[in-house]
C-alpha cells in the first residue's frame, strides 16, 4: 500500500498534537515504521536537542571518562585534572579513528589522556591536541598547526546530577524548561547518588517511542504487569501532574498490603533510605520524565533512569541505570540487594517486551490502525506528541 510520504505524515502529527487530551489521538502507524520520520528524528530530536548520556557519578575523579552514543555519534564525557566536565567527539582528527573503540577499551574507566590506537594521536582530556611530537608522531616534516587540532566539542549541562548533551551550539539552555520538575526531583538528592549497577537490553525489536511510551505510564500495569507492579503500585491510583513543555510526572501510593521483597534466605531486601524524604515519598513511586527519551522511577530507597536510545525504525537500545546513596553500598546486604534489583528489572522488562514487541507488529499491519484514544493516565503520551510535532512539524512551542 502507497503512502503519500513525510510532508503527509508531519501534517497528520500536527493535527493530533493541537487536540486536547479528552480526544487526543495516538500517533500514526507510520510515525514508528517510516524510515523518513526516523532520519527527521535523528536530526531534529536527538542531532539537536538535550539529551541524557549518564550521571554525574560515572564520572566523579580526574581523569574519569564514559563512552556514550546516544546522540547517533561517537561521544565521551571526560573530567579533566582540574575537575572540569567535558563532552568531546571520540573522532580522531587524523583518518576519523575512534580513539576509545569498544572493541579495546571498556564503556568507562580513568586515563590521563585520550589517545588514538591507530596512529597514536594524543589529546588532553578537554580536547586539546596534547602537542609535541609525542602527540603526533612523525608529523614535524609536513605543515601542521597543533594548535587547532582539537576533539570537537559539544555541550553539556549537569541537572540533577544527570549528564545532558546537547549537538546543537544555539539550543536553550535545559534548565529553565523543566523548572517545573524541580520541586518534584530535589527531595531526592539525585546529584549525591551514587551508581549501584546500569543493565542493557540492545537491539531490542521496536521503535523506541513504543519503549519511551510505555515507560511514560502506568496505566498497563494492570495488563502487563498483573502479578508484579500491580500488586505493589496499583496503576488505578496514579496521579498524573498537569505538567507542560518537556517534562512530565506522576505519583502512585504503595498498595497497602504490598509485601516487601525478601531474598533467596527469607531475609527482607531493603537497601538504605534516601535521607530528608517525606510522608509522600516514602509511601510511593513517583514516575518523572524527560523529552525525548528519559524516565525516572523514584522510590525512597533510590532512582532507577532508563533511557532508550533509537538503531533504527523498529529497533532500539534499553538502558536502565540504578542509584542508591552512598551509604548502601557499606552495608552487609548490598550485594544481594543489588542481585535482587537486577532480577526484578529483568522480570519487568520481560512483561513489558512482550507489550512493546507486540505493539511494534500491530503497528507493521496494513493497514494500520490509527486513531486509538488516550486514558486519562496517558497525558505524558498527549504531551509527548506536543513535543515531537514542535521539533519534527514546527508546531506550537514548548512552554518552560
Amino acid at each position: 500500500m502507497l503512502h503519500d510520504g513525510l510532508p503527509s505524515l508531519l501534517g497528520e502529527l500536527a493535527r493530533i498534537a493541537e487536540l486536547p487530551l479528552e480526544r487526543g489521538e495516538t500517533l500514526p502507524a507510520r510515525a514508528y515504521t517510516s524510515e523518513d520520520f526516523y532520519r527527521l528524528e535523528r536530526d531534529r530530536i536527538f542531532g539537536s536537542d538535550w539529551v541524557c548520556v549518564g550521571h554525574v557519578a560515572q564520572v566523579a575523579e580526574p581523569g574519569d571518562y564514559l563512552r556514550v552514543d546516544d546522540l547517533g555519534e561517537p561521544l565521551v564525557i571526560t573530567r579533566d585534572e582540574h575537575g572540569d566536565l567535558h563532552a568531546l567527539s571520540r573522532v580522531c582528527r587524523h583518518r576519523f579513528m575512534d580513539v576509545l573503540p569498544p572493541e579495546t577499551t571498556p564503556d568507562q574507566g580513568s586515563l590521563k589522556r585520550l589517545t588514538c590506537p591507530y596512529h597514536t594521536w594524543t589529546y588532553r582530556l578537554n580536547g586539546e591536541f596534547a602537542g609535541q611530537l609525542a602527540g603526533a608522531p612523525l608529523m614535524n616534516k609536513v605543515e601542521f598547526d597543533r594548535a587547532v587540532c582539537r576533539l570537537p566539542l559539544y555541550r553539556l549541562e549537569v541537572w540533577h546530577g544527570l549528564l545532558m548533551v546537547c549537538a546543537d551550539p544555539d539550543a536553550p539552555p535545559l534548565g529553565p524548561q523543566l523548572a517545573d520538575l524541580d520541586a518534584t526531583l530535589a527531595p531526592y538528592g539525585l546529584a549525591d547518588l551514587v551508581v549501584a549497577y546500569t543493565e542493557r537490553w540492545d537491539g531490542v525489536p521496536a521503535n523506541w517511542k513504543v519503549a519511551f511510551e510505555n515507560g511514560s505510564e502506568n496505566y498497563h500495569h494492570m495488563g502487563s504487569h498483573a502479578n508484579t507492579l500491580e500488586r505493589i503500585l496499583p496503576g488505578k491510583d496514579t496521579v498524573v501532574d498537569e505538567c507542560e513543555g518537556r517534562g512530565f510526572s506522576m505519583y502512585t501510593p504503595f498498595a497497602p498490603d504490598m509485601e516487601i521483597p525478601k531474598g533467596a534466605d527469607g531475609v527482607e531486601l531493603v537497601s538504605t533510605l534516601l535521607p530528608g524524604l517525606g510522608m509522600r515519598q516514602l509511601s510511593g513511586m513517583t514516575v518523572a520524565g524527560v523529552f525525548p527519551n528519559l524516565a525516572m522511577a523514584l522510590m525512597p530507597d533510590g532512582v532507577a533512569f532508563v533511557r532508550w536510545v533509537p538503531r533504527g525504525p523498529a529497533t532500539h537500545d534499553a538502558l536502565v541505570t540504578s542509584l542508591v546513596p552512598a551509604a548502601a553500598k557499606q552495608r552487609p546486604g548490598f550485594d544481594a540487594y543489588v542481585a535482587a534489583s537486577k532480577e526484578q528489572f529483568r522480570v519487568i522488562q520481560t512483561e513489558d517486551l512482550v507489550a512493546i514487541r507486540g505493539v511494534q507488529r500491530g503497528l507493521a499491519t496494513d493497514p494500520a490502525p490509527s486513531g486509538g484514544r488516550f486514558s486519562h493516565l496517558e497525558r505524558p503520551l498527549w504531551q509527548f506528541q506536543r513535543y515531537l510535532a514542535e521539533r519534527l512539524a514546527g508546531v506550537g512551542a514548548m512552554t518552560p
